[in-house]
């Protein structure tokens, strides 16, 4: 059998000009104990099913897609040797928690209540996210993006995070692209945009002919995380 070796090298300064590689991450492997349950939740879910392929002796290996995702997840036998039910901290961004709640609730799964973070507590026996191990039923009070979940868990105890984005922070998306990952996602930052709008035509007191544009250039900047129209 052949043996495969890991390479390591040194960056010297013949390695400048190299162009950088784009490199994108498109698999979560996520470890079951029955494939053929776990296909039927995520198949509830909504998820786009792009592959099951199955040898018949020793292999099997099963696809999904969430809705808008550009990050799949593939489960099945011999996928993994990760014990079942160890993926923890699996998240999912939504614009809306109380929509993507809803829309999980309707295909029959359970899901925790909305949650927000103790303002940093990591001390506490609640299941940790990324701001704490401390729950506090309800919205974010503040609105603030990053900081509302839902939580939910696969037929193995796999754990997903439903967490609420409608802004992003400086840097995390190309400013010169804009995209939306699904009708829904573009139809909520309309809605953003024209209560923001609404808000700046109270402040100069006149009606704004030019809303298209401004609409536009709030949506791009919430987007990128660039400073938001005023």
């Amino acid at each position: 059998m052949a043996n495969v070796t890991d390479e390591v090298q040194t960056a010297g300064a013949g390695q400048a000009s190299v162009a950088r590689v784009e490199m994108k991450f498109e698999i979560v492997v996520i470890p079951v104990s029955d494939v053929d349950r776990a296909k039927e939740f995520y198949a509830r879910l909504g998820w786009r099913l792009d592959a099951d392929y199955d040898n018949g002796k020793d292999f099997r290996v099963v696809q999904f897609t969430p809705p808008g995702s550009g990050c799949s997840v593939i489960f099945g036998k011999n996928v993994t040797a990760a014990t079942p039910g160890s993926a923890q901290g699996l998240y999912m961004i939504v614009s809306d928690i109380a929509a993507a709640r809803a829309e999980l609730l309707g295909h029959g799964v359970k899901i925790s209540e909305v949650f927000h973070d103790a303002n940093g507590v990591y001390a506490g026996l609640d299941e940790p996210d990324l701001f704490g191990r401390l729950r506090v039923s309800g919205r974010d009070p503040e609105h603030r993006s990053y900081r509302s979940f839902a939580s939910f868990k696969d037929p193995d105890g796999n754990g997903w995070l439903l967490q609420e984005i409608t802004a992003r922070l400086p840097g995390r998306i190309d400013s010169a692209t804009t995209s939306f990952a699904s009708a829904n996602d573009l139809a909520a930052a309309f809605r953003r945009a024209e209560a923001a709008h609404g808000e700046h035509e109270k402040r100069t007191g006149q009606r704004d002919e030019n809303w298209p544009d401004w609409y536009a250039a709030y949506m791009v900047a919430e987007q990128s995380g660039e400073p938001l129209p005023q």
